[in-house]
């Protein structure tokens, strides 16, 4: 038995997975476990759970593997530095404290953090070569092109190359500052959100804007050529030397001044979203384009943050030129810890790999599962009221419940790799109900108002739901597809048209949905809830959004999910086999 320990950190969504004999045994980011929202500290709470679900000790571990080179991520940092000395003085100031005390010594941290009882190699592969391993080795092909695009890794911001059996070769690569996650990011800063955790938000807000600003980023901010490469104009920008993702002359060339977090959001923001969206856009489908024309493979993986564009990947997979396309569930840096753990199996011992038929994520449930009983015992010293069902009645009343117009806290089996629900840790409700997209926002979520909610779809009516191929799957939320425009009706009310969605709560306004299909292999129970559903409504359609407040990591324990629905105006928690009501829990009154 060969087990190895993959790990990410010391930046952000630090991570642990741990593989015995090429299987994904367990995987969980930290701050699961430590509730600091994309904890980049050292992974040691997820570690334990990982080695506790395989009941194995530090000292049992063959491998373990780090997802990038910090001796090259430190070479670029200097360069940049002394490339834009001495503008970039304080932003020198601010990072080398921590490089100097942690990030160059992670070999003694890591093996002090495993408790001093690992003595064993430590592999060190490239960021973007983790993406790569990442996206190809669990996915379903034999072979495959390979696109991994994000914000930096070392030197890399994206990378293209090929999968083949148990080798990846990445061939092409462009280059720190030029880099397209970047350039997302920075219009992610201007528009008032944060950086490495707002991107999501942007791409939301893009369909309420025209995209009128568009010719203005081809023609001043950067420079496109044919096979999707290209370069920045790095003058409306100071992410290399400074604070700040953009520079005076970038408000300038726009007009407006950067938005002040949480104010209000004006038209012109809304317009910037739309257009570097749609920029975005175009530069993946030109390196897609690029990618096939070079390998003339049919099949398609993708890894990096930028591959959580899932509106970008509803083009590729409609307008791009290969027949299936598979994204890594966990595809930003958290996912790393996976591709370097998987790397060193497949590609430095030279092990087989054998292909499974959907994938080998297990549907990314992959962490820590709690009983019913444990639940119980968990939840009673909380005061908390519950009743403990059987299955089938529990799906009935849970279904009912939802058809009634409630909002329903969904915890089940094992918790999900990566940064979406999917069904284990999620909030549910009827997206037949127009005031459900409002009130989730503004009673459970606590955010913004203009986010959209996912749908989760059983998979044989995915296709009559929405503008997608019968047959084709997102059973990560990897894409963005149209509402079947049949279901759209046009009214006139007060002599005003408007649109009547039968899905309204799921349609966002420009008629989309980035949608869950599921069809029970990995999520028996959440299939079964979808089915009972159904054929209590004729809907075969829920509201899937991530069971967390806004700023908090989605919920790991009965503990966590237990204090969210009671801060919450949430109706029902389900936990396991024991149902929850507000109104019952007297503690609450």
């Amino acid at each position: 038995m060969t087990s190895i320990l993959g790990l990410s950190g010391f930046y952000h969504d630090s991570a642990a997975v741990l593989i015995i004999d090429g299987e994904i045994v367990a995987a969980a980011q930290e701050e699961r476990f430590s509730r600091v929202k994309h904890d980049p500290s050292f992974p040691r709470q997820a570690v334990e759970y990982c080695l506790a679900e395989a009941g194995l000790t530090n000292a049992q571990i063959d491998y373990v593997g780090f997802y990038e080179k910090p001796l090259l991520k430190f070479d670029r940092l200097l360069q940049t530095y002394v490339s834009y000395a001495p503008s970039g003085f304080r932003s020198f100031a601010r990072a080398m404290p921590n490089w100097l005390k942690q990030k160059l010594h992670l070999p003694s941290i890591i093996r002090k953090e495993l408790g001093g009882n690992y003595r064993k190699q430590i592999v060190f592969t490239r960021h973007h070569q983790s993406h790569a391993a990442s996206a190809f080795f669990p996915s379903p092909f034999e072979e495959a092109a390979i696109l991994t695009v994000d914000g930096v890794g070392e030197w890399s911001t994206a990378t293209f190359g090929v999968g083949r059996g148990n080798q990846i070769e990445l061939t092409h690569e462009l280059r720190f500052p030029h880099s397209l996650g970047m350039l997302y990011s920075a219009f992610t800063y201007y528009c008032g959100f944060e950086v490495n955790s707002g991107e999501y938000k942007l791409m939301g807000l893009a369909p309420y804007g025209e995209p009128v600003y568009a010719d203005l980023i081809r023609n001043k901010l950067i420079t496109l050529k044919p096979d999707g490469s290209f370069r920045l104009n790095l003058d409306y920008f100071r992410y290399c030397q400074g604070l700040t993702m953009t520079s005076p002359k970038f408000d300038r060339l726009f007009g407006h001044a950067r938005r002040q977090p949480e104010s209000d959001l004006k038209q012109h923001y809304r317009d910037m979203a739309a257009s570097v969206q749609l920029v975005t856009e175009e530069i993946l489908l030109n390196m897609v384009q690029h990618l096939y024309k070079i390998t003339g493979l049919n099949n398609l993986c993708m890894a990096g943050g930028v591959a959580l564009n899932c509106v970008a990947n509803g083009r590729i997979l409609r307008e791009g030129p290969f027949d299936n396309v598979w994204i890594q569930p966990a595809a930003g840096d958290a996912g790393g810890a996976l591709g370097v753990a998987i790397f060193i199996w497949h590609q430095l011992m030279n092990q087989a790999r054998n292909p499974d038929s959907a994938d080998s994520m297990r549907g990314s449930l992959l962490g820590p599962s709690f009983s019913t009983n444990i639940a119980a015992e968990k939840l009673k010293a909380t005061g908390a009221n519950y009743e403990e069902l059987g299955e089938v009645e529990l799906l009935k009343r849970v279904a009912e419940l939802l058809a009634d117009g409630k909002i329903v806290g969904w915890m089940q089996g094992r918790m999900e790799f990566g940064p979406r629900a999917l069904g284990s840790r999620s909030i549910l409700a009827d997206p037949r109900r127009a005031e459900m997209q409002s009130r989730l926002n503004q009673t459970i979520k606590l955010r913004e108002s203009f986010r959209p909610f996912a749908p989760a779809v059983l998979q044989e009516y995915a296709s009559e739901f929405f503008n997608i191929e019968a047959g084709q799957t997102s059973s990560y939320m990897q894409f963005v597809a149209d509402v079947q425009s049949r279901l759209i009706k046009t009214g006139n009310e007060e002599g005003t048209i408007v649109n009547l969605f039968q899905l309204p709560a799921i349609t966002h306004v420009d008629q989309s949905a980035r949608l869950q299909t599921v069809d029970g292999a990995y999520n028996p129970r959440f299939a079964k809830l979808l089915s009972t559903f159904h054929q209590l409504t004729g809907c075969p359609v829920l509201i899937n959004t991530s069971f967390n407040v806004r700023g908090e990591p989605i919920v790991c324990s009965p503990e966590d999910a237990y204090l969210c629905f009671t801060k919450t105006d949430m109706d029902v928690l389900v936990v396991e086999d024991l149902l929850f009501i507000k109104d019952e829990q007297t503690r609450l009154k």
